[in-house]
């Protein structure tokens, strides 16, 4: 039990409970916004059909309708979740571990370098390309 409350008691676990509650009330509201105010302006392209931009496979069988404005709701849901993640989470906290890189007087975070093997690998595919087109190797 005590090794349950201290992985419970842990920060990544509280805040990937509060990120899941703040993600599922953020989805209704973005659910919401779309079904009530895109939805029917996507639905103003589908004319005079009831049901918007949608029709019926096989006429009067409502399992067969294929239902493009959802689709295209859908979508708009998810690029508008998308975009606010992005601008709302990931640019600010990305921006904020910069500056605390920067204030701690600590390098900007370099590209992997090349590893051993790699150039070795290289050099050998080099060797063969030379080998088989009879010219010699590219340094």
């Amino acid at each position: 039990m005590k090794g349950f409350k201290s992985f419970v008691m842990q920060g990544n676990v509280i805040d990937l409970a509060v990120g899941v509650v703040i993600g599922g009330a953020f989805t209704a509201l973005i659910g919401a916004f779309v079904d009530n105010l895109i939805q029917p302006v996507i639905n103003v392209f589908g004319g005079d059909n009831p049901v918007g931009l949608a029709f019926a496979i096989i006429k009067g069988n409502d399992a067969t309708i294929v239902n493009i404005g959802a689709v295209l709701s859908a979508i708009i849901a998810f690029l508008i979740t998308a975009a606010v993640v992005y601008f709302v989470f990931v640019l600010p906290i990305s921006s904020a571990r910069k500056l605390d890189r920067k204030r701690r007087g600590l390098p900007e975070e370099e590209e992997t370098a090349v590893s051993e093997d790699i150039i070795l690998l290289t050099e050998i595919r080099d060797a063969l390309t030379a080998q088989r087109d009879g010219s010699s190797p590219q340094s």
